[in-house]
């Protein structure tokens, strides 16, 4: 279309001019928003999850969390962010695993052995004497692992990985050679798995808290007990008993569980970082424990505690109460006990 009659070739030139100018702005201004809009997508498909825990920092389960979290970040570009809770600053520890069924944090950490008034099922890696060692652990894991997956399922939570606490010992303030030097002492009884341990030993089963284990022992209320390095040498066990039994009697194991739904969110790419990164913090978390378990022991040794080494007389009292206890447990749980034992015993 030509310009109107009486412009001048000047003025049709300026026209022309300013509106290859305004063509351009108008490109510029669209390339900007569609950078723009780009962006704000890409922003707003960054998930960012916050994870309650139980323990401190300094605490190994909570180290290997947090290696997990940057494993994932780094395996999802940043599309997925995981933001530590630690010590039940979020949560509580007895909160962690409604809080992540219900949806109000996507992933925690909880004690298997915590739910086990819920399902037997979840108590089976708590049964004395039962798998004491770290290979049979495993092994009792792995016979375990699509139980505890079911259950978890039922509820809309998925398994994402486990790490166990080193092993529990018996703690004395002289050796124990046989079952029979345990009848008759005054033990410390934490849960049920426990006082029945000591009834079952002809021992005096006494409930006492973590903190108050001191003044326990140092006035005679309580004169031996079952747990493991790590909280003998936090609780300077060599200021009021002498001697430390590696019965390795259970390896209870804490597990990190995530709300299905949520996961069912993420794509697929980020679905498999998570598994990656939850199979690299299982192994990692597994050796980090065996090494939990030599410093503390060591603690105990260089601060004057004898570390004994169960006779077989006294393995052998403990694996007829591990029997006795094994069996109770697989009554209560049923059929799903039943099929665990068998394929951890096969």
């Amino acid at each position: 279309m030509g310009m109107p009659t009486g412009y001048s070739r000047f003025q049709e030139e300026k026209i022309m001019l300013q509106s290859r100018t305004f063509a351009k702005a108008g490109l510029r201004l669209a390339t900007a928003a569609a950078v723009s809009l780009a962006g704000f997508t890409a922003a707003s498909a960054e998930t960012k999850w916050d994870m309650p825990t139980p323990y401190g920092d300094t605490n190994f389960h909570t180290q290997n969390i947090s290696q997990f979290a940057d494993d994932v970040a780094a395996k999802t570009d940043g599309s997925l962010t995981i933001q530590i809770h630690s010590a039940g600053s979020l949560f509580k520890h007895p909160e962690i695993k409604n809080s992540v069924r219900k949806g109000l944090a996507p992933i925690g950490e909880v004690l298997v052995s915590r739910l086990s008034n819920e399902d037997a099922v979840f108590g089976v890696d708590s049964v004395p004497f039962l798998a004491p060692s770290y290979d049979q652990a495993w092994k009792l894991y792995q016979a375990s692992k699509p139980a505890l997956e079911e259950k978890l399922g039922e509820q809309g939570l998925q398994l994402l990985y486990t790490v166990p606490w080193p092993p529990q010992g018996i703690y004395a303030k002289k050796e124990i050679n046989s079952g029979a030097d345990l009848q008759g002492l005054k033990f410390r009884a934490y849960n049920a798995a426990t006082e029945r341990m000591a009834q079952l030993a002809g021992a005096v089963p006494t409930q006492v808290e973590v903190p108050d284990i001191p003044t326990a022992f140092s006035t005679g209320r309580v004169e031996a007990m079952i747990t493991s390095p790590s909280t003998g040498a936090n609780s300077k066990a060599w200021d009021f008993l002498s001697h430390y039994h590696d019965t390795q009697a259970w390896l209870p194991k804490n597990m990190v569980i995530v709300n299905k739904s949520a996961f069912d969110g993420l794509s697929e790419a980020e679905q498999s970082a998570v598994l990656e990164a939850a199979a690299d913090a299982e192994t990692r978390g597994w050796e980090a424990s065996k090494a939990e378990t030599k410093a503390k022991t060591d603690i105990l040794i260089e601060n004057g505690i004898t570390v004994v080494q169960p006779s077989v007389d006294l393995f052998r009292d403990l694996s007829a109460i591990g029997e006795t206890m094994s069996a109770e447990w697989t009554e209560a749980a049923g059929d799903a006990g039943i099929e665990i034992l068998k394929t951890y015993t096969n």
